[in-house]
Formats: C-alpha cells, sequence, structure tokens
C-alpha cells in the first residue's frame, strides 16, 4: 500500500511552506533516509527525507505553497529497487575512473548548498565553469553564474522558462524582472514592518576605542586558539559586554506584551547572521554562562548552518536581545532595527581610524561606533544611554569582563 509523503509540523507558528526544490523525481526509487525536497518556511528550510523505501510519486510541483500535514508524494515499498542490466554492468566497468568537468557538473554531483541555488536560480549546471576539484561547481560559482546572468549568455533563462517560472517573469524589454518574494523574506518584512508600526523605536549613539580588544586578542590569539581549536573574534567580547550592559540595565532585557512588561532574568542573545537567502538570528543561549570559547564555537556553528540552510526553527526563536555587525560589510554607522518584541538591538560598525583626543594630545585610535535602538515604551533614554556607556566601559577596559581565556 503506498505510504503518503505529508508536510510534517516545522514550529508552532508555522502554517505553510514551499516545496522549493524536488531531490529525487516522480517516478524515481528512493532508500530510507534519502532527501526527497526541500521545504522552505518563513523561519528556516528544511530537507524532508524519506522514512521507507519504495517508488516516488510527487503530487505538486516545485515552488507551490503547500500546508501543514498536506499528501505531496507517495511511497510505494511494495515495489523492489531496479536491477541494472548485464550490459549496463559492463558498460560501468568500462567507463574511465576520471570524472571529466561536464560530469562533475550534473545534478547528481552537486551539494546541497549548490544544488538549491541551482534549482532556485533556475541555472544550467552544465554551462557553468566549475573552479572547484575536477571542475566540479562551488557554491561561489553558481552565485556569480546567478548574479551575472544578465551579462551571461550562457546563464540566460531562455523565453519559454521565463513565461512558466513564477518566480522570474522579466518584462518584454527586458529592463525588469518580477519575483516571487521568498517566504522568509516575505517574514523580515512583515517583522520589520510590524517593529515599525508597534514599537516607539529610538537610538542613541556612542563611541568605543577598540585598542584594548585589539591588543588583548593579539596577545591570546595563539594560545586561545592552540587551546580550543577555534579563534578568538570581536562577537565574543560584544556579547560579554551586553551581558553586563543588561545585568546593570534590566528593562533592555524585558520586553512589553499587551499591557503587561515581562523581564527576562536570562540572556538569550540573537546574533544577526546574513546570507545568500535573507537575514537570519540564531540565538546564543544562556550566554552569560558561556566561556569566550564556548560563545566562539557557538557563534562559528551558527554561521556554517545559516550559509547552508541548516538552521532549525529553534535555532532562532527566544531571544532576549540582539546585536547586528554591520561593520563586516563596511558600515561606518547606522541605525538597527529591532528585533520585535524585543526592547533593544546593538548595532556595531566598522573599526577605523580616527584622530581622538587623549589626555589633551591628539591621537590615532582604532574606533567603533555603536548604535542601540531601544523600544521607548519600555526603556527611558536615561537607562539607553546607561546600558550603551557600559558596553562603551567594558570593551576599552576588557578587564572589567569576566576573561576565561
Amino acid at each position: 500500500m503506498p505510504i503518503e509523503v505529508k508536510i510534517p509540523a516545522v514550529g508552532e507558528s508555522i502554517s505553510s511552506g514551499i516545496v522549493s526544490v524536488w531531490h529525487k523525481k516522480s517516478g524515481d526509487y528512493v532508500n530510507a533516509g534519502d532527501a526527497l525536497f526541500t521545504l522552505e518556511t518563513d523561519k528556516v528550510s528544511t530537507e524532508i527525507v524519506a522514512e521507507k523505501s519504495g517508488l516516488l510519486e510527487t503530487n505538486v510541483p516545485e515552488g507551490q505553497e503547500v500546508k501543514i500535514g498536506e499528501v505531496v508524494a507517495t511511497i510505494d515499498d511494495s515495489k523492489a529497487p531496479p536491477k541494472t542490466a548485464p550490459t549496463e554492468k559492463k558498460a560501468a566497468t568500462a567507463k574511465p575512473a576520471v570524472t571529466t568537468p561536464q560530469e562533475s557538473t550534473s545534478g547528481d554531483a552537486l551539494s546541497p548548498a549548490v544544488r538549491r541555488i541551482v534549482e532556485e536560480e533556475k541555472l544550467e549546471p552544465a554551462k557553468i565553469s566549475g573552479t572547484g576539484k575536477g571542475g566540479r561547481l562551488t557554491k561561489g560559482d553558481v552565485l556569480a553564474a546567478a548574479e551575472h546572468r544578465g551579462a551571461d549568455a550562457n546563464v540566460q533563462l531562455t523565453s519559454e522558462e521565463k513565461i512558466d517560472n513564477r518566480q522570474d517573469r522579466q518584462s518584454q524589454d527586458g529592463r525588469i524582472t518580477r519575483k516571487k518574494m521568498s517566504p522568509l523574506r516575505r517574514k523580515i518584512a512583515a517583522q520589520l514592518v510590524m517593529a515599525q508600526h508597534t514599537a516607539a523605536i529610538l537610538t542613541t549613539f556612542n563611541e568605543c576605542d577598540m585598542s584594548g580588544v585589539q591588543k588583548l586578542r593579539g596577545e591570546s590569539q595563539e594560545a586561545f586558539t592552540k587551546k580550543n581549536g577555534v579563534k578568538l573574534g570581536f562577537m565574543s567580547f560584544f556579547i560579554k559586554a551586553t551581558v553586563e550592559a543588561l545585568k546593570a540595565v534590566p528593562p533592555i532585557n524585558g520586553r512589553i506584551e499587551g499591557e503587561d512588561f515581562i523581564q527576562n532574568n536570562f540572556y538569550d542573545i540573537g546574533v544577526a547572521v546574513g546570507t545568500e537567502r535573507g537575514l537570519v538570528v540564531p540565538v546564543v543561549r544562556d550566554a552569560d554562562k558561556k566561556s569566550f570559547a564556548e560563545l566562539e564555537r557557538a557563534i562559528a556553528d551558527y554561521a556554517v548552518k545559516a550559509r547552508e540552510g541548516k538552521l532549525k526553527i529553534e535555532d532562532l526563536t527566544g531571544g532576549t536581545f540582539t546585536i547586528s555587525n554591520g561593520g563586516v560589510y563596511g558600515s561606518l554607522m547606522g541605525t538597527p532595527i529591532l528585533n520585535f518584541p524585543q526592547s533593544g538591538i546593538l548595532g556595531m560598525h566598522k573599526i577605523m581610524d580616527r584622530p581622538v583626543a587623549i589626555g589633551g594630545k591628539v591621537e590615532v585610535r582604532p574606533m567603533m561606533y555603536l548604535a542601540l535602538s531601544y523600544d521607548h515604551r519600555a526603556v527611558d533614554g536615561k537607562e539607553a544611554v546607561t546600558f550603551l556607556v557600559k558596553v562603551k566601559e567594558c570593551i576599552e577596559d576588557p578587564k572589567k569582563l569576566p576573561l576565561d581565556f
């Protein structure tokens, strides 16, 4: 009897998603544990695997929105796996072991991250030059092809494909392209508008001298890396400084819920991570209890998961405060928007040598502008300034932090 493949529940607040990529085609024989398709929701992308082996029959096309619990395919477990004909075995035996670049770009040889981009951007792998080992396509190859599709005829969609593809419709004169927003981008847009319409957002600024952190980091880097197997970055210092500031100004670690104010007595710090699919904010749990090494490992692990689209719903929910580092992209100053319903978000920016007055003399120091956006309904201006000054003091004199190298 055919087994139904249903859309599983992937989070309390998620009621639907999009079948973005089928990894197996209708009529294929699949084994238990094989990835069938990628379900893209407004928060995460999840690969759905086959629970049993059998012949797959799909019910919905790629790009279709589906509800939780909806049947999208069936697997006939009464069917046996196809047997390889003797002639095919001989041909396989005679086939050279060396893989040519053209073979390396076949769909079966693509990594999950590369395959997802190829499918979403409607690229033709055989027409893209791979720079990986043996001509294998890398993530950078397909991203570059997608970015330059207008200039590179090899990755242009045919006119028929443009008509059929609901997510990439180009005007006849080629001046505009209309793309359907992904669930993640739609969720981001809705959250930003909700924050602007609901909270009374105000931003206060300060600057900090990064000399102390840079010196301590330089002196400790070799021993820290050797001991912990991970590099000591700047973000762990700012998470530690943020926790100290939140302890000094508790309201910023809370939120408004209806007519109540919820005070969080724990410190789950969200760290904004930019990906090609949009901005996500994985949460470092109990940041106050983690060492510098544990913080760096958590940040590194989340960065890898975000790039590979493997973040889970529990990785993104429940944060009490957020840190956003626009400096990695070269931002000198900006006003971060609240990660609603949180009451505060810290914006880090580019480290830049600037002349500053030190003891009555002008010196050139590595300076960073800091920005705190906060919900003025819950946080007074004095509290916001006090918070940012506390962060500044901890960064300029890192010995005030609980150093555990």
